[in-house]
């Protein structure tokens, strides 16, 4: 809100006088710079993904169907209800990883599909080739197993190509590790 006079000083031609009365708050400001900061983060991301999909196209077919988003993630079914294998988008680094999630009210299910791979974490690994992470993401209703990629994330635009290779090369050992646990899975 503001406050117009007109003021004259001496002889002067009247002139406007603005006074602020009330601005933007500090909160306000804040809010204003969150929604800016997400505009332009999810415009990053969204390039991130259509070049990172568009570079897998030539590598595998597993996320060859998926359309890029804006979001953190992008992801593909492992051909069994609720495990999936996404590309998972951060600042600063990047992570592959078989995500279990049946929905709502399955947490059992989840975890035991989770222990199934578990249980052939020597097998899994030897083929993915390095240590993975296993997380049964107790007291939430998804499981992961994922491998971080330290080379850049999203805010690492000069890296993106090397992320690119590096994430599909290791997409693509995730699936030919967990591919024969995968097919043991009954619905």
């Amino acid at each position: 809100l503001i406050k117009l006079e007109a003021i004259k000083i001496d002889n002067s031609p009247a002139a406007p006088l603005f006074t602020l009365i009330v601005g933007p708050s500090i909160e306000g400001k804040q809010i204003g710079k969150t929604k800016k900061d997400l505009g332009e983060r999810g415009k990053l991301r969204l390039e991130f993904w259509t070049k990172l999909l568009n570079f897998a196209k030539e590598k595998t077919k597993l996320h060859a169907s998926i359309s890029p988003r804006q979001y953190s993630w992008v992801g593909t079914s492992a051909g069994v209800r609720g495990v999936a294998y996404n590309y998972v988008l951060r600042q600063h680094d990047s992570v592959v990883e078989v995500y279990i999630d049946l929905g709502a009210d399955q947490d059992s299910r989840n975890l035991e599909i989770y222990h199934s791979f578990f249980r052939n974490k020597d097998e899994i690994e030897d083929v993915f080739g390095e240590d993975l992470i296993w997380e049964p993401l107790e007291n939430r209703r998804a499981c992961r197993i994922s491998f971080k990629i330290t080379i850049g994330g999203w805010k690492d635009q000069d890296r993106w190509d090397n992320m690119f290779e590096s994430m599909v090369s290791k997409m693509i050992k995730m699936e030919k590790a967990f591919k024969p646990f995968v097919k043991k899975i009954k619905n």
